[in-house]
């Protein structure tokens, strides 16, 4: 065998939801390796913002010098001059972080842009087992809410934190610089605080990331509620989607204000900080210049201490307020690796050669399948479809009929026995040679918020406009496509909710004639549409399908009737196979549903 299978059946990441093994650490490193590329950028903006820092503190030095030296001797020469370093430095200051913060922005959306392409890239290589066991909302919040989380956290909040830690490193170098002493004296305050914030810090961190999934699933069932809203609607059921809702947002209600609680507590910690300090300053300086013996500590001196203890707790404070939003934004981007780590089910080695051109003769042999272990939907079915056979599937609903054509589309991989194209285990090519050679047309139609045409093209990207008519005109779309206000233009909305069912499967079905693909998949292809539509499309089926090989699941038997062989489904084995005049004859369960519904009652 040449591609990697995995047996996810029995559990494990998938089966449990997505793994949820990184902390909030782990994630840390993850986003400075995704900052590793930028390392240039980043030092450049270091040094900038330290060089900023330093001409902002150099302020309070140069306005004590001006009360020691210029004020008390009322010289005005040197009072101007003071004035003028003073100008040039903060305008220096102010022109270094606007360089700096253009640079951090631009590293910051550079970085978000790597991640949301690895991010999208993984849910490309994911196998649908993957979105059956993980709901959309919850896929959506990690895509939205958790991604610009991360986004916020490194254009803004991580501006603010380095500003205002090299705002801190600043002032204590000039702090050392100009009196060991007065510094201890600032500084006396800190491990407590410190102390604090490693605390809070391990105990929150948890907290929002059960917050975070918190809002997931509350984003699973606004988004369930809203797609099911006509039905909510037509049910009168508006009542039950608000309390299923309201139960949900309370939950994340009560979730948020835990997170939050803790860190709420920062902001006064880091003030509070800032007011001791200039406690301690005043204070000991005061003891320090009425002691003094030549200790240089002088009025100037203090004050400019006073100025550089209240700065200190401002950068502090500063970082203190980002806390919330670097913790909630540390749980999303946790949220974000899970998915990008996520491992898909079906992975083709390099080993594993394309599907090369197929003349279209599928074997199922034996073949066994399950979701979940222990559960099985298909079990020991096994038939031959010879290049250009049509294949009927019918049976009643849940009876496997969808599973054997997601099967064959390797959308799961079986649990035993094999599938066969032209020989070929469709388990051992690559995936992308398999589906490239398949054609399908789904029972649930559906469309892309784009054109028409572009709706049609999807089937083959690089066919031309006159190609994209020709499809729609075999699936007997081109008349209703012409009638529409622009045409082939005619813009799309979600979903395709601006046109009808029928008319959705129609660009279905020219969707899959443009494809020319050598095997073609109907699964309910003309259940959306009326009987004359019916009528008007199987004509174009059948031109669709000459010459390939075709498999059909049908509600309405009259699609299956000219089809080389039937197979009638229930509960996941083929319990009766024929033509459409044999399978009668036998007088089984074909004829039971035949019956029944040319007699109306189906």
């Amino acid at each position: 065998m040449t591609a990697v299978r995995r047996d996810r059946m029995s559990g494990g990441g998938m089966g449990q939801g997505l793994k949820r093994d990184a902390s909030t650490g782990e994630s840390f490193r993850r986003l400075l390796h995704y900052l590793q590329p930028h390392r240039g950028g980043l030092i450049l903006s270091g040094i900038l913002i330290f060089a900023a820092s330093m001409l902002q503190l150099i302020g309070p030095w140069l306005q004590g010098v001006a009360i020691d030296d210029f004020i008390a001797t009322r010289d005005r020469d040197g009072l101007r001059t003071i004035v003028i370093i003073l100008t040039l430095t903060y305008l220096g200051a102010w022109i270094m972080a606007v360089i700096y913060g253009r640079t951090v922005a631009k590293v910051a959306q550079q970085v978000m842009a790597k991640m949301r392409r690895d991010l999208f890239r993984r849910l490309q290589t994911l196998s649908m087992r993957f979105f059956d066991r993980n709901r959309t909302g919850d896929l959506m919040s990690r895509v939205t809410n958790d991604v610009d989380a991360v986004d916020q956290l490194l254009s803004q909040n991580l501006l603010n934190v380095v500003v205002s830690g090299m705002q801190i490193v600043s002032l204590l170098t000039i702090m050392v610089i100009l009196d060991w002493r007065l510094t201890l004296a600032a500084l006396l305050p800190v491990p407590i605080v410190l102390f604090a914030v490693s605390r809070i810090g391990r105990i929150s961190g948890p907290l929002f990331g059960e917050y975070q999934r918190s809002i997931g699933g509350l984003n699973s069932v606004a988004q369930e509620r809203i797609g099911g809203q006509r039905s909510v609607i037509a049910l009168n059921r508006q009542n039950e989607a608000m309390a299923e809702f309201g139960t949900a947002n309370e939950s994340t209600r009560a979730k948020g204000i835990k997170a939050q609680t803790l860190t709420v507590i920062m902001m006064p910690l880091m003030f509070g900080l800032g007011n001791l300090s200039t406690v301690s300053v005043v204070g000991f300086g005061a003891w320090l210049a009425v002691a003094g013996d030549g200790n240089g500590v002088t009025i100037g001196l203090i004050a400019a201490f006073v100025t550089y203890a209240s700065r200190l707790g401002q950068p502090l404070g500063r970082i203190a307020n980002t806390v919330t939003s670097v913790f909630a934004a540390l749980a999303g981007a946790t949220r974000v690796f899970e998915l990008i780590d996520e491992q898909p089910d079906l992975i083709d080695t390099s080993a594993a050669p394309p599907l090369p051109p197929v003349q279209g003769r599928v074997v199922f042999d034996h073949v066994d399948f399950e979701y979940v272990h222990g559960e099985p939907i298909l079990s020991d079915i096994s038939f031959v479809a010879e290049p250009g056979q049509m294949i009927g599937l019918v049976g009643p609903t849940g009876a496997g009929k969808s599973t054997i054509i997601n099967v064959l589309n390797r959308f799961y991989d079986i649990s035993g026995g094999s599938v066969t194209i032209d020989g070929h285990d469709i388990r051992d090519v690559q995936e992308d040679s398999l589906r490239n050679q398949l054609g399908i047309v789904l029972q649930r139609t559906f469309l892309f918020s784009t054109t028409v045409r572009e709706n049609i093209r999807f089937g083959r990207l690089d066919a031309t406009d006159e190609e994209v008519e020709a499809a729609a005109h075999l699936a007997y779309a081109d008349r209703f496509i012409r009638a529409l206000p622009h045409g082939y233009d005619e813009p799309v909305s979600e979903g395709g909710s601006n046109l009808s069912l029928g008319q959705r499967q129609l660009i279905a079905i020219a969707r899959a004639a443009l494809a020319q693909p050598r095997l073609l998949v109907l699964d309910e292809a003309t259940s959306s549409v009326d009987t004359r539509t019916e009528r008007d499309i199987q004509a174009a089926l059948i031109s669709l399908m000459q010459d390939r090989t075709s498999f059909v699941i049908a509600h309405r038997l009259s699609t299956v009737r000219d089809a080389d062989l039937i197979l009638v489904i229930s509960d996941g084995r083929i319990i009766e196979r024929g033509t459409h005049d044999e399978l009668r004859a036998i007088g089984g369960m074909y004829e039971d549903l035949f019956t029944a519904q040319f007699r109306g009652t189906i």
